[in-house]
C-alpha cells in the first residue's frame, strides 16, 4: 500500500520522487506522478505537432492540460477512490482538474496588453486543455454566450494558486514557461493569415495531438511500457515496395502475361510508379474498372512514401464491403500482418461517456472496465490504415475526442480516396475544406481513385486540385480497350420480382452466373425467396450480414464462378465497388450511371469473353422516397441511357467514358446542389458558416447586447455546437456484434472476451477482431431489437449482444426495411 498523503500540511521541500499522483495502475496500483505524466505528455504532443510546425503550441497542451490533479482536491478524491472507497468524499466529477491550465494560461496571455498572437494562442491551446475531456468548446453559441470563457475564466477553482506553485516548483520554472511560451507563440506568427483563417483546422490538430499524447501515456503506463516515439522513415515501406514489385514482375511471366489487357494494367502501373516521384499534391487516378487500381494506387503510395518520407499510407473506401477485400489483397500482396490497420467503426458508442462537457474518461485518473474499453480503441498509428469515408469526416467534424484524437494522424501521410465519387453528398464542402487543410497545410499527399471521377472541383468550396492532376495519360483509349460489356436498356417497361422470376428461370442457362443488383433490402431478400422456391442456385448477400458471413458467402461465389455452371446471386449495391468477382451477366437496377458503371464492373471482369451483356431494369416495388441520391440518379440515367441508345457516338461510344460521366455528375450535382452544404435545421445555419468560415456576425451582435463587455475573443467558431449536430450519414447506427461463427473465434468468443478481465492491449486485439462479427443498426431498429428481447447490453450498455434466433445464416438479421446505405458506409 503507497503512503497515505496529507498535502494540505505537505512541506514545500519536495522529496525526489513527487507525492502527486496522476493515475494508479489497477493491477499493482502503481501510482505515475503528474510531473512525469505532464512531461511524458508534452514530449508526445511536441512530436505530433512538429510535423505542422506546431511542437510548441501542442507540446504547451500536454504541458498543462492535468495541472488541475497538483489540487488537494484531486488528489485526496484519487487516494480514496482507488484505496478507500467506502470513506469517499468526494464523488466522482467532483474535481475539475481540466480548467486549471487554460485558465494559467489566460490570466498571463490575454491582457490587454497582449499581443493578438498571444491571444490567439490562448484560445486555440486553451480550447484543447479545458475541452480534453470531450468536445471542443464554442467561442459563441447560438444562444449568444461563449462556452470557452464562461469556462476559462472560472473564479472557483478550488487551490488553483497552490497548483500554479506547485506547478512551477516541480515541472517547470515561471522561467522556463513562458520562454516555452514565447516558441508556442513564434509558431503561430508563423503561419501568417492561415493562423486566423485556418484556425478551426489549427485549433483541431492541436486538440488531436493533446488527446492522443494523453491517451498514449496514459496507456503505455496502465501496460508499464515506454511511450517514447519513433520519428525516423519506416523502413517497412522499402520492404513492402520490393515485395510489391516482386510480384508485379511474377505477372509478366505468367501464360497471359503478354495480353493487350494486362499490359495495358502494367503500363498504368508504371506510369504510377514515375508520378510518384512528382511532389505531393492533390492527384486523380481514373483506372477503368478491371484495371487494378488497388495495386497501382499502392506502388504510387510506397514510392511516394519513400521518396518524400511520409510517416504512413491510408486508405478511405466508401464501403466497409471494400476494405475487407483491399486490406486482404494488400496484406498477401505486401507480406504484411500486423503493420495494416483495418478500421470499420466505433464497437463503443461515444456518447455512452461523453455525457456532457466533461463526462470523458481518465479524469479520475484511476480506470473502470468501459475506460479500459475505450482507451484500447485504434490510434491510426500503424504504417497501412483502411478506413471508410464516415470514419475520414468523424475525425474532422464528428463530436468525441476519440475521432478528433486521430486527426493529426492525416498529416505527412499519403492518403487514398477510393471510389471518391462516394462522399455523402451534404458533406461535399466539408470533404472539400478537409482534404484542402491536409494537402495545402499538413503536408499530405491526395489521391482520388475511381473509374468515374466526380466533378469535385465544380463546385462551392472547391477542391484545390493540381493542374495536369490525372496520373494515367491517353485515358480515352485506354476506357475503349477495357470495354467488355454491352449495356440492354430494358427500362422501357418496368418490372417486380415476380416477372424478374419468370425472365430468369426462362434466360439462366443462356446467360450462366448472373448477378442481380437492386437497390433495396427488402426487394432483394423478396427475389432471393422467390427464386429459392423455384429451385434456382441462388445466393443472397446484404450489410444485415456481418462481414465474416459476407465473406464466407462471397467465398462460396467465387467457387461457384470457377466452377462455371449456372446460379444467380442477389443483392444490394454493396457489391459494386471493390468486390473482386467476374459474373457472366449483370441486371442492374435504374440508379445512378456511377453506380451503374461499377455494377457493370463484375461482368466479364476479366475479358474472358469478347463481351457480355448488362442488363438495366426499372424496379417498380423498390420504395426510394428516403434514398433520393438514388431516385435523382435513376431519373438522370434513365434519359441518358435513352439518349445513348440511340446515339452512340455522343458519348464516344462509351456509356461509361470520360464524357458520360462528367455529363452525369453536372446535371446530378446541379439537381442537388442545395445540399452540398451540410445545414444545421435546428438553427438555420451551415457547418462552414460555424466553423471553417465563420460568419456569425449575427451571433456576435447578440452577444454585445446581452452582456456588458463586447465581445472579446478572435475566433468565432461554434465547435461543440458543429460536432453535436454533425452526421456523416442522415441516421446513426449503432454496432451490435453478432452470434455468427464457431463459440471460440466468432461473435461468441468476442464477447466473451470483452466481458472477461482482459488487459488494455489484449482488448485492443478483441476490439479489432469485433468489427468482422458487428452489424450496424439505426436508432430504429435498435427500439424493435429491444422491444423483442432482442439484444443484450454488457457494462451498462457500452457495447450489445444480439441474441442467437434473431440471426440467421441465409440473412444475417432479420428485420425488415429498405436503408441501404449507412449500413454501408459505416
Amino acid at each position: 500500500m503507497p503512503k497515505k498523503q496529507n498535502h494540505v500540511n505537505r512541506s514545500k521541500e519536495l522529496s525526489e520522487d513527487s507525492m502527486f499522483v496522476a493515475h494508479y495502475r489497477e493491477t499493482d496500483k502503481k501510482d505515475q506522478c503528474v510531473r512525469d505524466h505532464l512531461m511524458e505528455t508534452k514530449g508526445l504532443a511536441e512530436a505530433h505537432g512538429a510535423k505542422l510546425h506546431m511542437k510548441y503550441m501542442a507540446g504547451l497542451a500536454g504541458l498543462l492540460h492535468d495541472l488541475g490533479k497538483y489540487s488537494d482536491d484531486f488528489q485526496l478524491y484519487l487516494y480514496q477512490a482507488v484505496f478507500e472507497p467506502e470513506k469517499s468524499i468526494l464523488q466522482r466529477g467532483d474535481v475539475d482538474h481540466a480548467t486549471a491550465g487554460g485558465k494559467l494560461l489566460y490570466e498571463k496571455y490575454y491582457q490587454k496588453e497582449s499581443s493578438s498572437h498571444e491571444k490567439l494562442l490562448v484560445e486555440i491551446v486553451g480550447n484543447a486543455i479545458i475541452s480534453h475531456h470531450g468536445n471542443l468548446h464554442d467561442y459563441v453559441t447560438p444562444e449568444y454566450e461563449s462556452q470557452f470563457l464562461k469556462r476559462i475564466t472560472k473564479e472557483t477553482l478550488p487551490q488553483y494558486e497552490q497548483v500554479k506553485q506547485r506547478f512551477y516548483e516541480e515541472v517547470m520554472s515561471e522561467i522556463e514557461f513562458e520562454a516555452y511560451v514565447v516558441k508556442a507563440v513564434e509558431e503561430l506568427e508563423q503561419l501568417g493569415v492561415y493562423a486566423i483563417d485556418g484556425s478551426f483546422f489549427i485549433t483541431k490538430f492541436v486538440f488531436s495531438c493533446l488527446v492522443d499524447a494523453d491517451r498514449t501515456n496514459t496507456r503505455a503506463f496502465e501496460l508499464g511500457i515506454s511511450s517514447t516515439i519513433t520519428t525516423d522513415v519506416n523502413p517497412e515501406f522499402n520492404r513492402y515496395y520490393y515485395t510489391l514489385m516482386q510480384y508485379l514482375e511474377s505477372l509478366k511471366h505468367k501464360d497471359n502475361g503478354d495480353e493487350p489487357i494486362n499490359v495495358l494494367r502494367r503500363g498504368m502501373s508504371d506510369q504510377c510508379d514515375e508520378y510518384a516521384r512528382k511532389p505531393s499534391g492533390i492527384f486523380t487516378l481514373s483506372i477503368p474498372t478491371g484495371g487494378g487500381k488497388t495495386l497501382a494506387s499502392l506502388r504510387y503510395a510506397l514510392k511516394h512514401a519513400m521518396q518524400f518520407k511520409k510517416d504512413r499510407i491510408i486508405y478511405i473506401v466508401p464501403y466497409t464491403t471494400i476494405i475487407e477485400q483491399n486490406d486482404q489483397e494488400v496484406r498477401d500482396r505486401l507480406d504484411a500482418t500486423d503493420d495494416l490497420l483495418e478500421y470499420h467503426s466505433n464497437l463503443i458508442d461515444e456518447s455512452v461517456w461523453d455525457a456532457g462537457d466533461r463526462g470523458d474518461e481518465f479524469k479520475d485518473g484511476h480506470l473502470t472496465k468501459k475506460q479500459k474499453l475505450k482507451l484500447s480503441a485504434e490510434d491510426f498509428s500503424a504504417s497501412i490504415i483502411f478506413t471508410t469515408m464516415v470514419q475520414f469526416l468523424n475525425v474532422f467534424y464528428a463530436k468525441g475526442n476519440r475521432n478528433t484524437r486521430r486527426l493529426h494522424n492525416f498529416s505527412n501521410s499519403i492518403i487514398i480516396f477510393d471510389e471518391v465519387q462516394r462522399v455523402p453528398l451534404h458533406c461535399l464542402s466539408l470533404f472539400n475544406e478537409a482534404v484542402n487543410f491536409l494537402h495545402q497545410k499538413a503536408n499530405s499527399s491526395i489521391l482520388l481513385c475511381t473509374a468515374t471521377q466526380p466533378t469535385l472541383g465544380d463546385i462551392a468550396y472547391k477542391l484545390m486540385k493540381n493542374e495536369n492532376d490525372e496520373i494515367i495519360n491517353n485515358s480515352p483509349a485506354i476506357e475503349e480497350s477495357f470495354k467488355r460489356v454491352n449495356v440492354v436498356d430494358k427500362t422501357k417497361q418496368q418490372m417486380n420480382n415476380e416477372s424478374l422470376v419468370v425472365w430468369i428461370r426462362e434466360s439462366i442457362k443462356d446467360w450462366g452466373s448472373t448477378l442481380i443488383i437492386l437497390n433495396t433490402k427488402r426487394v432483394v431478400k423478396e427475389l432471393y425467396g422467390k427464386l429459392k422456391s423455384e429451385n434456382i442456385q441462388v445466393f443472397h448477400l446484404s450489410t444485415s450480414m456481418c462481414p465474416a458471413h459476407r465473406k464466407d458467402q462471397l467465398e462460396e461465389i467465387k467457387k461457384m464462378l470457377e466452377y462455371n455452371t449456372p446460379f444467380v446471386c442477389v443483392t444490394t449495391a454493396l457489391i459494386e465497388a471493390g468486390v473482386d468477382v467476374d459474373f457472366k451477366c449483370v441486371i442492374r437496377s435504374l440508379t445512378g450511371l456511377d453506380s451503374i458503371a461499377q455494377a457493370a464492373g463484375r461482368c466479364n471482369r476479366n475479358g474472358n469473353d469478347d463481351s457480355r451483356d448488362v442488363f438495366v431494369i426499372d424496379h417498380s416495388e423498390e420504395e426510394l422516397d428516403k434514398l433520393i441520391d438514388v431516385k435523382v440518379g435513376k431519373a438522370i440515367s434513365k434519359r441518358m441511357i435513352r439518349y445513348y441508345i440511340k446515339r452512340p457516338s455522343c458519348y464516344q461510344h462509351n456509356l461509361f467514358g470520360e464524357i458520360a460521366m462528367r455529363e452525369f455528375f453536372e446535371k446530378f450535382y446541379e439537381e442537388r446542389k442545395g445540399v452540398f452544404n451540410y445545414t444545421i435545421k435546428k438553427y438555420e445555419l451551415t457547418m462552414t458558416s460555424i466553423t471553417i468560415n465563420t460568419d456569425l456576425n449575427g451571433f456576435i451582435n447578440e452577444y454585445n447586447l446581452n452582456n456588458i463587455e463586447s465581445f472579446p475573443l478572435i475566433q468565432k467558431s461554434s465547435m461543440t455546437t458543429a460536432a453535436k449536430n454533425f452526421e456523416a450519414i442522415n441516421q446513426k447506427t449503432i454496432s451490435i456484434i453478432v452470434p455468427y461463427g464457431n463459440e471460440s473465434a466468432g461473435g461468441k468468443g468476442i464477447i466473451a472476451d470483452l466481458g472477461g478481465g482482459k488487459k488494455i492491449d489484449e482488448l485492443a486485439i478483441t476490439l479489432k477482431r469485433s468489427q468482422q462479427y458487428s452489424i450496424n443498426v439505426s436508432e430504429y431498429e435498435l427500439k424493435i431489437l429491444k422491444n423483442g428481447n432482442a439484444i443484450i447490453p454488457h457494462l451498462n450498455e457500452a457495447f450489445f449482444e444480439l441474441r442467437e434466433n434473431w440471426y440467421s445464416d441465409e440473412y444475417g438479421l432479420d428485420l425488415k426495411g429498405d436503408g441501404e446505405l449507412r449500413e454501408l458506409m459505416y
